[in-house]
């Protein structure tokens, strides 16, 4: 269902394993957990990686993580978080404990490896910013207007003012959803 209600949130204990290994496996430190936003567009082939490779230290002569030592081996690197409206472009990886801010846009086969700005277009390997999609002063009012915390028919109702660039045609719209009552229509 598009934009299903945030946030989901997927890790491996709570996705996979036999019962056996879910009733009686206990993790040896806090397992990263991945947050979907709603209305968010993630090409095909994309990666997002989580905790797997968090037992390899480089700041120890070996990376090689000995089963001896794996419990002190681990180093958390944060749930990663796709927030609202972002759009994954195709073969693009993100790294563990990223965060893309509403509305970026992640340019095909890029590897992000540093969190993403709302509203900014990054790429390459290692991405970089291109360029923000909407001056400063529209990404701030964007964000005020905290958009997806409405409920999603009423998102829905601003399909006209989204699909446009036209800022107070937006706010606008988004005032006269908040002060409706529930049952009531958006005029267009």
């Amino acid at each position: 269902m598009p934009g299903a209600k945030i946030l989901k949130t997927m890790s491996s204990a709570t996705c996979n394993g036999d019962e056996h290994s879910l009733k009686n496996w206990q993790p040896q430190w806090h397992i990263d957990k991945l947050r979907i936003g709603n209305f968010v567009c993630i090409g095909a082939e994309s990666i997002i990686l989580l905790g797997g490779n968090n037992t390899h230290r480089n700041d120890w002569f070996s990376n090689y993580p000995f089963m001896e030592h794996i419990v002190d081996s681990y180093q958390s690197k944060g749930d990663t978080v796709i927030e609202d409206g972002v759009w994954i472009g195709m073969r693009s990886m993100i790294l563990p404990g990223i965060r893309l801010g509403e509305g970026c846009v992640i340019a095909a086969g890029s590897v992000v490896v540093k969190d993403v700005p709302p509203y900014t277009i990054v790429g390459g390997n290692p991405a970089k910013p291109i360029k923000t999609r909407f001056p400063e002063n529209i990404i701030k009012e964007l964000l005020k207007l905290k958009i997806y915390d409405l409920p999603e028919q009423d998102v829905e109702k601003l399909q006209k003012q989204l699909c446009a660039s036209d800022i107070q045609a937006l706010k606008q719209a988004v005032k006269q959803l908040r002060t409706q009552t529930p049952s009531s229509k958006l005029s267009n």
